[in-house]
C-alpha cells in the first residue's frame, strides 16, 4: 500500500488531522497524540486514496473492512490506557494501522487478521520487532498467545466471544465498539474474578468487523 503522498504533506496533515480531530474530541493523552502524530497513517490505505487518509472517515479496505476514522482509533487508544512493555491482543489488525500505534506506545503486539491480503499489506508497512502477526479467524483470537494485559477489538462487534474474555489476564482491560441496533457504542471493561462487565463510554461510527454477530434474539 505504497503512499503517494511527500513526507512534508504527510506530517502536515497528521499535524491538522490531531488538532482539528483529536485534540478537540477528549483525544489529548500526550502518547497518544505522539504516537498518532509519528504513525504514517498514509502507508495503511489504497494508495489511490492516500490523499483522504487524515480525513474524520473511515477508509475502505476490501472485503467488507475499514479502517476506522481516526478519531475512533484515538479514543480507543486512550481509553486502553497502554503502558510500555504491556502485551496487547489486537483484534482485526487489518493494514496494521493501530498495530504500529500500540507499538509505538512500547507495547508488544499480537495482531490477529483473518484477510490474507490485509496481512501481508500490514507486514510491508509495518516492519516492527514488537508486532507479532497472526493469521487466522479474528473471533478466535491467539489463545496461545495468553493471557495478556490489554485486548483492543479494532471494530464494531455485536456479541464478544468467550474465548477472547478467556485470553485476557486478571485484571487486564478489553476495548472495543458494542452495536446496539442502528448505534454503535465504544466500550471498556476490567477483568475481576474472571469476569468482564463493559460499560459504554461513548457513540461513535466505527466500521463492523465479521464475525461476531449475535444470534437471532441474542442482546448483549
Amino acid at each position: 500500500m505504497a503512499t503517494k503522498l511527500n513526507e512534508v504533506t504527510a506530517a502536515d496533515m497528521r499535524a491538522a488531522m490531531i488538532d482539528s480531530q483529536l485534540r478537540t474530541n477528549d483525544v489529548i493523552d500526550p502518547a497518544v497524540v505522539a504516537a498518532m502524530g509519528s504513525v504514517a497513517r498514509e502507508a495503511h490505505v489504497p494508495a489511490a486514496l492516500a490523499s483522504v487518509a487524515y480525513m474524520d472517515r473511515a477508509i475502505a479496505l476490501g472485503h467488507g473492512r475499514a479502517l476506522n476514522a481516526p478519531l475512533v482509533t484515538g479514543r480507543l487508544l486512550v481509553a486502553a490506557d497502554i503502558r510500555p512493555g504491556q502485551r496487547v491482543l489486537l483484534i482485526g489488525a487489518a493494514t496494521g494501522y493501530t498495530a504500529a500505534l500500540l507499538a509505538a506506545l512500547g507495547a508488544s503486539v499480537v495482531a490477529v487478521e483473518e484477510q490474507a491480503d490485509l496481512l501481508a499489506a500490514a507486514r510491508a508497512a509495518t516492519d516492527n520487532p514488537a508486532i507479532r502477526w497472526v493469521e487466522g479467524p479474528l473471533a478466535a483470537g491467539a489463545p496461545g498467545e495468553a493471557p495478556v494485559d490489554r485486548i483492543l477489538i479494532d471494530g464494531a462487534i455485536e456479541q464478544l466471544p468467550d474465548a477472547l474474555t478467556a485470553q485476557l489476564a486478571e485484571g487486564g482491560k478489553l476495548v472495543a465498539a458494542r452495536r446496539e441496533g442502528s448505534v454503535t457504542r465504544l466500550v471498556q471493561g476490567v477483568k475481576t474474578a474472571g469476569t468482564l462487565a463493559l460499560r459504554a463510554f461513548a457513540d461513535m461510527d466505527v466500521a463492523a468487523l465479521p464475525g461476531f454477530e449475535a444470534p437471532t434474539g441474542f442482546r448483549f
